[in-house]
């Protein structure tokens, strides 16, 4: 006859990974995929990716909002509201991450642009 604490032994090897596969210890449910984090170049804030918009300094030295977050060139992130991207305007810190300076008018460009982001973003 069997003993009863040996075929216990048995059932839990028979869940194993199968070799050559990974495992961390957790079945594919209980696996979190992380969530990329961005800081805020207006209020410093670091925030999931996707509640950030990105600004982007294109190789045709555009700047320009970048809502998918995909467009090549030098970006930074700035929360989707107005008053981050002013602070990160009147401080600089918009023109030391892009690496340019930026002109007035593509500064109220890019507010214009949050605006219709944001309203999209509502719909």
């Amino acid at each position: 006859m069997a003993d009863p604490k040996r075929s216990e032994v048995i059932k839990k090897e028979s869940t194993a990974v199968p070799a050559g596969k990974k495992s961390a210890g957790h079945t594919p449910a209980e696996r979190v995929k992380k969530l990329p984090m961005r800081r805020c170049v207006g209020c410093g804030e670091s925030k999931p990716k996707k509640e950030l918009i990105r600004v982007v300094r294109t190789p045709e030295a555009d700047i320009i909002l970048d809502p998918t977050g995909k467009k090549s060139g030098r970006g930074a992130y700035v929360c989707r509201d107005k008053t981050c991207l002013r602070k990160a305007m009147k401080s600089k810190r918009l023109e030391r991450s892009l690496e340019t300076e930026i002109p007035a008018d593509i500064c109220e460009s890019l507010e214009r642009e949050l605006d219709k982001a944001d309203e999209n973003t509502e719909k």
